[in-house]
């Protein structure tokens, strides 16, 4: 048994309570407070709400919880949320008293965090989703509360709360994405995911190989799938963002041949007038003369001096 533990009627209870700053709140997300219950068997919470958002972990025991009109049973490694407002209730089976570790978090982007575990207000359960680095980085963040409360000036910053906030969900989300990667990114998310990733970084020199890499594909599926979603293969559109970014560029800035050729993932001049000619025909000093000779004013009547003479 932890040293911090308070006795009431249905649990032992540890928890620490933070008051975020205005850097925290100015942010998509802030802890609110963590904490770690045993279960006495008793130990029976709701129906009600809370204002926060409650992400908890059963670490023992069994239990049931209900949330949303949906029922789930709780067991070791789960992972449950309460969303505010929202009635929910939960209990502990007397034989198998549960034992949690959880913490409370609020902002702005606190569901889109809960999304990326797969967690929802209309799912707000996922068995066996608390894996263990996340959940040691949960008593880590656990005990550098109880250290920060114990010791005078040794509570944690702004900036280790969010550390360990992001740390844990980074953890969770990991584990998240591998397990529901049928189920979650599809085809189409994939394919979303390798086009963005073009488009992304498409200046750094990047290969259709690589985005295809990047997706957990191969090759050759990546861009027969890419051209029938897309109408073109991977290839082409990469070749399409360097040379719509090269055109603005030398439409548009004065920067030199050379500059614009790294600017746009070529390691060198050669190789991009090569790719710009046989992309628009026309050589890029060329294309940027007959630009800027396009842009120039001409009201049709010639230069005049001071005196009006042409």
């Amino acid at each position: 048994m932890r040293d911090n533990l308070r006795e009431d009627h249905h649990e032992f209870l540890e928890i620490y309570h933070f008051t975020p700053t205005d850097y925290e709140k100015s942010g998509p997300a802030w802890p609110i407070r963590i904490g770690y219950n045993e279960a006495k068997p008793n130990y029976h919470i709701g129906p009600r709400t809370t204002p926060y958002y409650y992400l908890l972990t059963v670490l023992d025991g069994r239990g049931t919880f209900h949330q949303g009109g949906q029922t789930y049973p709780l067991r070791p490694g789960d992972l449950f949320c309460l969303f505010p407002q929202v009635t929910h209730e939960y209990y502990t089976v007397a034989e198998e008293p549960l034992r949690k570790v959880f913490f409370a978090f609020d902002g702005a982007g606190a569901r889109s965090l809960l999304a990326r575990l797969g967690l929802q207000e209309e799912r707000p359960y996922a068995a066996g989703a608390a894996v263990k680095d996340a959940v040691k980085l949960l008593w880590t963040f656990l005990d550098r509360s109880a250290r920060g409360a114990s010791l005078p000036g040794g509570r944690m910053t702004d900036l280790a709360r969010l550390h360990y906030l992001h740390g844990i969900f980074d953890l969770l989300s990991t584990h998240a994405d591998a397990a529901n990667e049928s189920e979650v990114r599809g085809e189409a998310s994939w394919l979303q995911r390798g086009k963005e990733y073009l488009e992304m970084h498409y200046s750094d020199g990047i290969t259709v190989e690589r985005a295809a890499d990047y997706v957990g594909v191969e090759r050759t599926h990546f861009s027969k799938r890419f051209r029938h979603t897309y109408g073109l293969p991977p290839v082409q559109y990469l070749q399409e963002l360097k040379m719509k970014e090269a055109r603005h560029l030398l439409e548009h800035t004065g920067y030199s041949l050379s500059e614009i050729a790294h600017s746009v993932g070529y390691p060198d001049l050669f190789s991009f007038s090569k790719a710009f000619k046989k992309w628009t025909g026309q050589p890029p000093r060329a294309y940027r003369a007959v630009r800027m000779a396009d842009s120039r004013p001409d009201d049709g009547q010639g230069e005049t001096n001071a005196a009006g003479v042409e």
